[in-house]
């Protein structure tokens, strides 16, 4: 049979190698501690569920729904942004519900960019986020992000550097998986930088709630002209625990939500709906709930610092996201992350991702995902100091 075209430009899953090599060693008896996958383990808050159910017994809700969400959803949604940012949206024109932000984003990319159009994205990051522009047939262009980079300065360089000129920017702040945040100025430089240059800002704002220590992240929306040019994707799978129920939704741009609406009215009939009932229970709901799923993930974040600063491993405490990236110690950065990640597994029985899983510029890193408890945390810990 002849290739696939498309999937010829998507590389090999980098990820798939650790999986292997940790399923391997599970097979044969020896306990895995698994901080590689970002897979939240927390259960979704019980008066969610609750309303999942009852809404799951009624069968009116079984039909086919609406693919861009339903009503009282989107109202929601747009409620959800004036109390947390102040920002006023139409729930018809610019709100959609999507299976989660990962779907939300393809379809977006794929609705927006051309063979040919040129998009930016930071390197590393979020694999979707690049690889979204591959599978639309787009150029992709890495922007390298780190402490040691000027994000505005390579953003210059690669601009001018680019033809045809750049047709969209997609970003995530906090970040996956460098934990990387911004300020507000961050955003209002980037608003009129992207104004002036017509780039379309994409904003991945997954991780709005999983801050820690006072710090508050802002919505890329909140600053001026910032609907003229782009979209904010939120998912309710951190910050409510709902990562198997894949809902989330697209906020902004009318013209930009409109072909999100468009593409997915061919391609889907929407989040199941009592889903949808049960996350506007949710997103209209107490906050304490996700106070608490905060405080569980800044208790195992912690942990984790402080255990791997005593062994040795220098790592800087994020302020949010559920991850802690860290570079590989000095004595072991020659091996690049693929091979550290596997050699974790195999002498300290402690899965981690690679850093090369999410571009090149992350090979001097790993990526811990905070889904253990404590005690399993500690116990990776114990492990990881005898290979030191």
């Amino acid at each position: 049979m002849q290739e696939f075209a498309r999937m010829s430009r998507l590389p090999p899953y980098v990820f798939s190698t650790v999986n292997k090599i940790k399923m391997e060693a599970r097979r044969r008896g020896e306990d895995i501690i698994d901080l590689g996958m970002g897979n939240p383990d927390i259960p979704t808050p019980k008066h969610i569920v609750d309303k999942l159910v009852e809404a799951a017994r009624k069968g009116q809700n079984h039909r086919y729904s609406a693919s861009m969400g339903i009503t009282k959803l989107r109202h929601a949604i747009c409620d959800w942004y004036r109390r947390r940012f102040d920002v006023f949206l139409d729930p018809d024109e610019e709100a959609i519900v999507t299976i989660g932000a990962k779907e939300g984003l393809s379809h977006l990319v794929l609705a927006t960019i051309s063979p040919g159009d040129v998009v930016f994205a930071p390197n590393p990051t979020y694999p979707i986020h690049p690889y979204s522009v591959i599978i639309a047939g787009g150029d992709l262009r890495s922007i390298p992000i780190g402490p040691e980079r000027d994000f505005f300065e390579d953003l210059l360089t690669a601009t001018k550097q680019t033809w045809p000129s750049p047709r969209m920017l997609i970003i995530s702040f906090p970040h996956n998986p460098t934990t990387a945040i911004v300020d507000r100025a961050f955003f209002e430089k980037l608003v009129d930088f992207c104004t002036e240059h017509n780039i379309i800002i994409v904003h991945d704002f997954a991780y709005a709630d999983l801050v820690f220590d006072g710090y508050k992240p802002p919505s890329f929306l909140q600053i001026p002209g910032a609907k003229d040019i782009g979209v904010e994707l939120f998912s309710l799978s951190k910050s409510y625990s709902m990562p198997g129920w894949r809902v989330g939704f697209c906020v902004g741009n009318p013209k930009i939500v409109a072909a999100l609406r468009r593409i997915k009215s061919y391609l889907d009939y929407g989040v199941f709906q009592p889903i949808q009932i049960a996350s506007i229970i949710a997103l209209n709901g107490p906050y304490d709930c996700v106070e608490e799923i905060v405080s569980t993930y800044k208790e195992r974040r912690d942990v984790l610092i402080n255990g791997l600063r005593r062994v040795g491993w220098k790592v800087q405490k994020p302020k949010g996201t559920m991850f802690v990236w860290a570079k590989i110690p000095e004595p072991f950065r020659e091996m690049g992350s693929l091979e550290f990640s596997k050699m974790l597994i195999e002498k300290a029985r402690v899965a981690v991702s690679p850093g090369i899983g999410f571009g090149q510029y992350g090979d001097d890193s790993v990526r811990f995902a905070l889904v253990e408890n404590p005690h399993r945390i500690r116990q990776a810990i114990r492990t990881i100091r005898q290979i030191f």
